[in-house]
């Protein structure tokens, strides 16, 4: 578990009093070759896909509350906690090696975070537990594959908020990408209502659709603000290197500020005085309910740390690229498991935000090429040996 990051993704150290964020590295300077980008992918994909899936189906089958289930969405962490104490009895042993004097770069602190850091990432816990409402209360109102749609706006306003944050350049494909899914959403906009599930009201689907939006855009700043805390680490002086079991420990500390957040909510709404009562009224059953429960928050918690991973092995921008992926499968299997109304207007708003994720790649493929070609060229010129 102890991955240590490649020379060409860490940001240059600068001493800490000549900080400043010019020196950052842009986003756009790592590659994407890494194994381990490919686990995190899959991550991302089981968590994307079947995640809203999940909590769709928590509400279709007599679920009400909107707390408990933007808790679901981060109550999974205590699961990143078995690879963490794998890793740091692995530090302890080689702490053990050093003094011995076989290795003089072992550490066998518990934790790899600095004060800052932790910070940071608890910033991001108390954000990403506000999309996890906004996200919760668009599904309890919406289709999943109105919802899902919307949520790949969150490309979008990834792109922006990575170009003010992270440097992210922008190139004419993606700029492109943007226009098409703002389109499709606008589409939707227009024609909303006529897939209202039934039991819900015009004022409920609205407020959902306009929560869902939310959700996107707060997403979309969520992501570049973790790869910036990532790149405020690396590029301090004397910090620890960002290896994927600090990533897993952002990971933690994220999750759990994101579910103290909505416990606090679930405390003022009463949610946990109602849990036994819905779970013996839901349709499911009681053990089907909690099951239920169980599963969501692990399947979501695949989805935060193939985020976080994406982020690390690629970029802000990358991660929401891949959800944006995964849209047509969860849209899919909507449609076959839920027997949810696919119109005419949602398939053009589709059609739009596949469009753009073409153009977003096409111009990705583009891009790199001559750069791979430049990168050839100087090393051919060094007589390089790799």
């Amino acid at each position: 578990m102890e991955v240590e990051i490649p020379t060409e993704h860490r940001a240059p150290k600068v001493e800490a009093s000549a900080w400043r964020w010019r020196d950052l590295p842009g986003a756009a300077a790592k590659p994407l070759r890494d194994p381990l980008l490919a686990v995190n992918f899959l991550l991302l994909a089981v968590g994307a896909a079947c995640g809203p899936l999940l909590l769709r189906l928590y509400f279709l089958r007599g679920g009400s509350r909107k707390w408990l289930s933007s808790l679901l969405q981060t109550a999974g962490w205590p699961l990143l906690l078995v690879p963490l104490c794998f890793s740091f009895s692995s530090r302890r042993r080689r702490s053990r090696r050093s003094r011995q004097g076989e290795d003089a770069t072992a550490s066998g602190g518990v934790f790899l975070m600095t004060p800052r850091l932790l910070a940071a990432s608890a910033v991001v816990g108390l954000m990403t537990g506000a999309d996890n409402f906004l996200y919760a209360y668009g599904q309890a109102y919406l289709p999943v594959s109105t919802s899902s749609i919307l949520i790949s706006t969150q490309l979008a306003f990834t792109a922006a908020f990575a170009l003010l944050l992270v440097r992210q350049r922008f190139t004419g494909s993606t700029v492109n990408a943007i226009v098409l899914l703002s389109v499709g959403a606008a589409m939707l906009g227009m024609g909303s209502g006529g897939d209202r599930p039934a039991g819900v009201s015009g004022a409920q689907y609205a407020a959902g659709f306009g929560m869902a939006l939310g959700a996107a855009a707060l997403y979309g700043l969520v992501l570049p603000v973790m790869e910036l805390s990532q790149a405020w680490h690396a590029a301090r002086a004397g910090a620890a290197a960002l290896t994927y079991t600090l990533v897993v420990e952002i990971q933690v500390i994220i999750g759990v500020t994101a579910t103290a957040f909505c416990a606090v909510g679930m405390l003022a709404n009463n949610d946990f005085q109602a849990i036994p009562g819905e779970a013996r009224q839901s349709e499911l059953g009681q053990a089907g309910y909690y099951l239920l429960l169980v599963g969501t928050a692990a399947v979501y918690q695949c989805f935060c740390l193939g985020i976080i991973g994406a982020i690390y092995y690629g970029s802000a921008l990358l991660a929401g690229v891949i959800i944006t992926v995964l849209l047509p499968v969860t849209e899919v299997l909507a449609v076959v498991f839920f027997h949810e109304p696919f119109s005419g207007t949602k398939g053009v708003a589709l059609g739009l935000s596949l469009w753009g994720l073409a153009s977003y790649f096409y111009g990705e493929v583009r891009n790199k090429a001559p750069e791979a070609e430049h990168r050839t060229s100087l090393c051919v010129d060094r007589d390089c040996e790799n």
